[in-house]
């Protein structure tokens, strides 16, 4: 009989040192859970139909008691896990998280909590498997910037539309979309949020602007109408975001692939596959400096309005 897979997410949550000692590096928030009695990176497992990157920011406020801001995805551990008398597979998703705000308080299922230099923690960790990731974590940037550049949700058929393309809107679909959006932008430290100079983009990411009390700047190089032919200068406008901040940029379908693909081969990133961009799409593309240093595809949000539409 087959077991099902226990889906979990953390961080590797990292602060700069004031300690003299460590030089002003990086130090790193170790766990200990008593009733294992060991030393481990912030994770736990995600509930029902919860996404991965809100489940590893929601974790890892439960066990450290710090909220963070996101960077670049360290990829996936695997080990198994005996439930009962019965060992399951357990996968758990990892990001780079620097700690912006809060404070620890000792709990049932954490009762220590250290920032330990990287050197020291390695030794700390208990798992084999959390002595890879942070060497993982070690070999990157720590600073990085997200540029999340989002996909227009759900705008209906051009074929169904009498006037100005670029004023069609959104579909029920499509505005359920950009209200689940705020839950995935809302995630990361976004200061900014540009669109496409088009009604279905701008309409996108109104909601998470109006949540983050942020305006919308339109910004034509991003609409399928002005990129051609300037496609270098809409890439300039990705790599240009403020540095200390993360970012949203709101674009359509014939230009998100190219974009992305442009930027990808120029850092000499490996492309992932497959490449897609589905409607209410993102893609976190996460920068260290100008460079490009990785990319990760989120899933359209797949509210009711849209299975009772399909």
């Amino acid at each position: 009989m087959s077991v099902s897979t226990i889906r979990a997410a953390g961080g590797v949550v990292w602060r700069r040192s004031e300690s003299a000692t460590n030089g002003g590096g990086v130090e790193v928030a170790l766990v200990h859970r008593p009733r294992y009695d060991d030393w481990s990176l912030p994770k736990g497992k995600l509930g029902p139909g919860e996404p991965e990157v809100e489940g590893a920011v929601r974790e890892v406020l439960e066990e450290t008691g710090h909220h963070v801001r996101i960077g670049r995805p360290l990829g996936e551990t695997r080990y198994e896990k005996v439930v009962g008398k019965v060992a399951r597979p357990k996968v758990v998703r990892w990001w780079a998280m620097q700690a912006t705000t809060g404070a620890f308080t000792p709990t049932r299922e954490v009762d220590d909590l250290r920032w330990a230099p990287l050197s020291e923690a390695e030794q700390l960790l208990t798992r084999d498997t959390d002595r890879e990731l942070l060497r993982r974590f070690a070999q990157g940037p720590a600073p990085t910037r997200t540029v999340l550049l989002v996909r227009h949700a759900s705008a209906g058929n051009r074929a169904n539309w009498d006037g100005d393309d670029r004023d069609r809107p959104l579909d029920d679909c499509g505005q359920a979309q950009a209200d689940e959006l705020i839950r995935l932008l809302a995630r990361f430290d976004v200061g900014s949020i540009m669109s496409a100079d088009v009604a279905r983009c701008v309409d996108t990411v109104a909601p998470s602007a109006d949540a983050l009390g942020l305006p919308v700047q339109e910004e034509p190089l991003l609409s399928e109408a002005r990129y051609p032919g300037r496609e270098e200068e809409a890439a300039a406008v990705l790599r240009s975001t403020d540095p200390d901040r993360d970012a949203v940029a709101c674009s359509q379908g014939d230009v998100i692939p190219d974009l992305v693909g442009r930027l990808i081969a120029a850092d000499d990133l490996d492309r992932p596959e497959p490449f897609v961009a589905g409607k209410g799409s993102t893609w976190a593309l996460t920068f260290a400096g100008d460079r490009l240093v990785n990319v990760e595809y989120f899933r359209p949000p797949r509210p009711a309005e849209c299975t009772a539409s399909a």
